[in-house]
């Protein structure tokens, strides 16, 4: 049985430190993680208690033992108040592609993460042989999860989803990932003093959710447990499971870095999350897109759709069925990129031939709900001015530039909101 937190100390002290970097999600939640931030509310609330109560008789009459019960509940007299103020903070600024990605994928995290693909490489090779996951990929889920078990955050996992179960706002699904959350303390997969995670109740190295726990997680080394907190063999199996689930390709990769021709058509670029203009790496080819270094793409039937995370001024990465794969696991164009172009990193691929701007203007949530207000008065519809930049926004910015003669990228950039602000002016 492999158990981490001492090789981990050892490998990280060997080369630096480097388990200290973190994606700044990852060091927000690390500093929430206090001593501080797990106490509960001074006063006992009443209202608590009674639902609490409740909550306490479904879960028996689930199965759920009350010795289970009382462990998972020992001491929580009320919600914890610093995960209703997590789980309300409204981020500040959009978070562009080259700070998120600068963050994400370091030349430390690279490192580290080649010393463990190699250290692990007979593990992960049979976890590959099983399921048909690239050992690669499953070390970069790792590494962006939680920088290779460097931060799992220190919240009481159960503590954690009663006080979001309480919370009028998201109570159904948090109330389903708390029974979930018991019944994996009850199987015995682990104790509830050990069942750590982050404010939103992700846990152990892969960060799962209790219900993707209980729907896949694996028990590796045969002792009978899922532990998914300190068996690697435990957690590469498991990643690989529900990877494997989704559909994922062994055979293939998860896409790439590209350039494009001079006077592009921006139509063509996916705007929505999921990816919804695809061609085929020949048809791309022969509209003149072309391997980041210039090479020519290969003609062939593999589907693909196009990104600019960063707007046409930025990188263009065409994406395959794999790129999906990883959104279903975290929905977030930044987080797949980020992990595929990890995962290259990790096998020897070389850095972004594309390279930041020296300096890069910070849009404000405040700012995108400018966008989207101005762009309602000038008759596109970008929805109620909430300053999340959803597909109805991307569509009304790229219908606005289409108009005005723009490349129609559908990002919303510093200069948009210049010309807006202009255009509005008038």
């Amino acid at each position: 049985m492999i158990r981490l937190p001492l090789f981990l100390a050892v490998l990280a002290l060997s080369l630096g430190g480097c388990a200290s970097a973190q994606t700044e999600a990852q060091a927000q939640d690390r500093n929430a993680t206090s001593a501080a931030a797990t106490q509960v509310a001074q006063n006992r609330d009443p209202a608590f208690a009674a639902w609490l109560a409740d909550l306490k008789a479904e879960a028996r009459g689930r199965g759920i033992s009350q010795a289970t019960l009382d462990a998972a509940f020992a001491g929580m007299d009320g919600p914890i108040d610093r995960v209703l103020e997590l789980d309300k903070r409204q981020p500040e600024f959009r978070l562009s592609f080259w700070r998120y990605f600068g963050n994400a994928v370091t030349e430390e995290r690279v490192e580290l993460g080649r010393a463990f693909l190699a250290a692990h490489r007979d593990l992960l090779q049979q976890v590959e042989a099983r399921y048909g996951v690239q050992p690669r990929f499953l070390v970069a889920f790792w590494g962006l999860e939680t920088n290779y078990g460097g931060n799992f955050g220190s919240y009481p996992v159960v503590h954690a989803l009663a006080t979001l179960a309480y919370d009028p706002r998201r109570s159904e699904f948090f109330r389903s990932e708390l029974f979930h959350a018991l019944q994996i303390i009850d199987g015995g997969d682990i104790a509830a003093s050990r069942m750590e995670g982050s404010w939103a109740g992700a846990m152990g190295h892969l960060q799962f959710m209790p219900s993707t726990f209980t729907a896949y997680a694996v028990d590796g080394d045969g002792d009978g447990r899922r532990d998914i907190w300190t068996s690697l063999p435990d957690v590469f199996n498991s990643a690989a499971n529900f990877l494997s689930s989704l559909g994922w390709n062994g055979k293939e990769t998860w896409g790439r870095e590209v350039r494009l021709p001079g006077g592009f058509d921006y139509s063509l670029v996916s705007i929505d999350t999921i990816p919804e203009t695809r061609k085929t790496l020949g048809e791309w080819a022969a509209l003149g897109v072309r391997a980041a270094d210039g090479g020519a793409l290969p003609y062939s039937d593999q589907m693909a759709a196009l990104l600019l995370p960063g707007g046409h001024e930025g990188p263009a990465f065409l994406v395959y069925d794999n790129y999906r794969r990883i959104l279903n696991w975290n929905r977030s164009i930044l987080y797949a990129i980020a992990v595929g172009h990890l995962a290259d990193r990790l096998a020897g691929g070389a850095p972004l031939v594309a390279e930041p701007p020296a300096e890069e203007a910070r849009i404000a949530t405040e700012d995108v709900k400018q966008m989207q207000s101005l762009l309602n008065r000038l008759g596109f519809d970008a929805g109620p001015p909430d300053g999340k930049v959803g597909p109805l926004t991307r569509t009304a910015i790229r219908d606005f530039q289409r108009s005005r003669g723009l490349p129609a990228d559908g990002f919303p950039g510093a200069s948009l909101l210049d010309t807006l602000k202009r255009e509005a002016a008038q």
